[in-house]
């Protein structure tokens, strides 16, 4: 269901209202017509006709998409919304694909019967990804939101636009460029750990110092936020590795930026609302309502703009001069010449939040899997340990050690396949269309979702629904396996997309993944605060730009010595 249009509706009414007060007054209510009067009477009586042919009777006998397979039961009105509401994002439709006989295309109902298309075969997810993706745009109300924060970079632009900054970006975004920041990213992720180190033997010494009572029965361990270490250790990562920056935040948590991400990124039932109503309202207008979230989003807009400029300008002074021999990402495409400065300002946005949020979340989600599976965590260990040099040396590492390190990137691949980052992505048909040979009206919402698609049992087999990293090991006679996953079809991870519109920093954020992770496991051990959170069913998920625990990822953390 599109927006309400009230631009139309009012049109319309003003028109109708003028035509009846001069000439058939009769007709109207008032015995002395008004223009005001009579504009009311007609906008509310339009309104009352487009919201019963919107949710009752074009989803329910007119859509040309009535007749696709639906999940049982919903409102009659309000389709499965409560469901939806309630659930983590992308738990229903992972229920869906596998309990609802379908074709490639499920079609299901939202808030006010709004329809919805959930794409679920490889054919048809082909279609929306690569051989028509330009047919597909992100909705109005999306690129809105998220361009105030992540600015309309390569991840908002649509069409020409959208070729233009791409084809741009990619030479700073090869592999041959990223392998370079390898070592960057090793020499970052030493440096969180070595800060965790710190903070473990300073709380145990503050512990041993004020002879508090010991209710763990593991006594060297201390508990932990870990997507808090994890958010400051991606931020510094993309800071150095993206734009040549240190913004220090594994140092200090409270520095500028990283309180501001903090503010903006936390999830919140006022943003929750402000994106329900962006749904229904024009977008300019629920930006502009005078709530506390929308005051936080200006503001950092604000500050990460202004960081963003800042750091353009020093580059560029330091190409004018012939200086610039920096590999970050910034520098590379300031090289390129294919950018103005306010549009760099827009893809520096995108980087800093998108870049670092994500790889955060995965990291908050490696640490919870692996405290599940304990025994994936001692044989990740092993092989790191084996492999890597200790985080005390200070030596470099290449693709080249990473590459070769099949469990750890077995581990990386299922952490991404079970609990991607982004669990949603949201299209809108920006034409009329089709999709493995069913028509679809242009404004059809369309419901890319990884955590259905990546856990659905005709792609992935039986154990779908299940971790397990070995999916991912080389095996004998089975050359293609450690790339698969053993999915039948590329299709099967949606993790990053596919196609023209996919994650153009697959290549960086798999190496910083790895690498950090790595770090991590090598020195440090983990295991959960809260013992009910073995059970995933009891972990409150709140969806934003990224699926993260709704009360964040508290688990125990010990120092592992001898590494």
């Amino acid at each position: 269901m599109a927006g309400i249009p009230f631009r139309e509706v009012a049109i319309s009414s003003a028109a109708a209202s003028f035509a009846l007060v001069n000439f058939q007054p009769n007709v109207l209510l008032f015995s002395r017509p008004t223009y005001l009067g009579t504009f009311i009477q007609l906008f509310l009586v339009q309104f009352i006709l487009w919201g019963i042919w919107t949710v009752l009777l074009y989803p329910k006998f007119f859509s040309p998409l009535r007749h696709l397979p639906m999940p049982p039961g919903g409102s009659w009105w309000n389709g499965q919304f409560a469901r939806i509401s309630k659930e983590p994002t992308g738990q229903p439709h992972c229920d869906w694909i596998h309990s609802t006989p379908h074709n490639g295309l499920i079609r299901y109902l939202g808030l006010f019967n709004s329809e919805r298309i959930l794409v679920a075969s490889p054919k048809a997810l082909a279609e929306v990804l690569t051989t028509k993706n330009y047919d597909f745009i992100k909705p109005a109300h999306i690129t809105t939101g998220l361009g105030r924060l992540l600015g309309i970079g390569v991840l908002l632009a649509e069409g020409d636009e959208h070729k233009m900054q791409r084809k741009n970006l990619m030479p700073a975004f090869a592999f041959r460029h990223v392998k370079d920041l390898y070592p960057v990213f090793w020499n970052k992720s030493r440096e969180a750990v070595i800060a965790m180190t710190n903070h473990a033997k300073s709380q145990q010494a503050l512990r041993k110092s004020e002879d508090v009572e010991k209710v763990s029965t593991n006594d060297d361990a201390i508990v932990i936020e870990a997507g808090s270490w994890a958010s400051r250790a991606t931020l510094d990562i993309i800071g150095v590795a993206g734009m040549g920056q240190d913004f220090g935040a594994i140092r200090d948590p409270d520095t500028l930026l990283n309180r501001t991400y903090r503010t903006v990124f936390k999830p919140s039932k006022q943003a929750q609302i402000l994106g329900l109503l962006a749904m229904f309202l024009p977008a300019w207008f629920v930006s502009r309502l005078p709530v506390k979230r929308n005051g936080d989003v200006e503001r950092a807009a604000e500050i990460i703009r202004t960081i963003c400029r800042q750091l353009i300008r020093a580059k560029k002074d330091k190409l004018e001069k012939h200086e610039l021999s920096d590999v970050d990402i910034l520098s590379v495409a300031l090289e390129s010449g294919g950018f103005s400065e306010e549009n760099l300002v827009d893809q520096l946005m995108t980087f800093l939040a998108a870049g670092h949020e994500t790889t955060a979340s995965a990291m908050t989600w490696a640490i919870y899997m692996l405290c599940l599976h304990p025994e994936v965590q001692t044989r990740l260990r092993q092989e790191i340990r084996e492999k890597l040099p200790s985080i005390d040396e200070d030596t470099d590492i290449t693709s080249h050690d990473i590459d070769h390190m099949p469990y750890l990137n077995a581990v990386c691949n299922e952490i991404l396949r079970y609990y991607a980052p982004v669990p949603l992505t949201i299209r809108e048909s920006a034409v009329d269309t089709t999709i493995a040979d069913q028509f679809v009206p242009k404004g059809t919402k369309i419901m890319l979702i990884p955590w259905a698609t990546n856990k659905d049992e005709s792609l992935w087999g039986p154990d779908a629904r299940k971790f397990n990293p070995d999916r991912w090991m080389p095996r004998e006679g089975d050359a293609g396996r450690s790339a698969s996953g053993g999915a039948t079809s590329n299709y099967a991870m949606l993790t990053f997309l596919h196609g023209p519109r996919s994650c153009i920093g697959q290549a960086f954020a798999k190496a910083e993944f790895a690498i950090l992770l790595a770090a991590w496991i090598g020195r440090l051990s983990f295991e959960l605060n809260d013992p009910r959170e073995m059970d995933e069913k009891n972990i409150l998920i709140k969806g934003g730009v990224t699926a993260r625990p709704a009360n964040g990822m508290h688990v125990k953390m010990k120092v592992v010595e001898g590494w």
